[in-house]
């Protein structure tokens, strides 16, 4: 497995040129093309307004989006520097549903944290495309930099855990440490030492690591060893499931979203 091609989601605000270094150095890591994303939906015009007003609205509401996205591409070709391949795709359409259709071809996809507020509308909804796009995705909290040489698993055995590992192969096999966590009151049976054995085939140097924990301290245990470790970068399973086109997540998945302080690769 490789990294071929990687796309990372712009918007304007303050943390999207650092999400880009981060995504360039990876690219030249590994010798991928990095592509950078933008889209953002123009507003509907209101109920009983005439056709002229509405024209008028939509080419202001146009050359608006176009200025938006001309500086999005600015902040893109500006950070990403010119020593690896790049390409560039934007749109008037929703931001999450544009990234999952331009995902097709991805080997990762890179989108700021949930709370990233101040980025607008240009945003990409993290949770969401988690459910949607079929790729890894590497959520960041504002860093431009991903050194992944101590990784950190947080293990479950489910279908999403496992394609999360070997999302991650890449890195793993370059990284110095990989700690294999299991916590909760059911870690023990989880199967984290086969891992930690896969990983061995794949050349990691990995360890198996149980935590005690009530299953709502999962998450916060999970995150203090991942910090006590000195680790950057947390790969994990993303749980959760659509209701009313509301993205209802486990506990652990809606915690790391929200407050992880480090990187986080996660697969659904």
């Amino acid at each position: 497995m490789s990294i071929a091609s990687i796309l990372v989601s712009l918007d304007l605000g303050t943390k999207a040129a650092e999400r880009v270094r981060l995504a360039a150095g990876l690219a030249s890591r590994f010798g991928a093309t990095l592509t950078g994303i933008a889209a953002r939906k123009i507003p509907t015009p209101g109920p009983g307004e005439d056709l002229k007003t509405i024209q008028a609205a939509y080419k202001e509401e146009q050359a608006k989006l176009d200025e938006d996205l001309k500086r999005c591409r600015e902040v893109f070709e500006r950070s990403c520097g010119t020593e690896i391949r790049t390409a560039w795709h934007q749109a008037e359409a929703d931001a999450t549903s544009f990234l999952v259709r331009r995902a097709l071809a991805a080997d990762l996809v890179i989108v700021g944290r949930e709370t990233d507020n101040d980025a607008g509308s240009l945003a990409v909804q993290p949770g969401a495309l988690l459910m949607e796009v079929g790729r890894p995705v590497l959520i960041t909290p504002g860093t431009d930099h991903l050194r992944a040489e101590r990784i950190v698993v947080a293990w479950k055995d489910a279908p999403e855990a496992r394609r999360a590992v070997s999302a991650a192969l890449p890195l793993i096999r370059r990284a110095k440490q990989v700690f294999v966590v299991s916590a909760g009151e059911e870690a023990r049976g989880t199967g984290a030492e086969q891992v930690c054995e896969f990983l061995g085939l794949h050349g990691a140097q990995a360890t198996t690591h149980l935590l005690t924990a009530t299953n709502r301290e999962v998450a916060d245990e999970i995150l203090r060893f991942t910090t006590r470790e000195d680790a950057d970068l947390l790969v994990m399973g993303g749980y959760g499931h659509s209701r009313l086109r509301e993205w209802l997540f486990g506990g652990v998945t809606r915690d790391v979203l929200q407050t992880s302080p480090m990187c986080c690769l996660m697969s659904h």
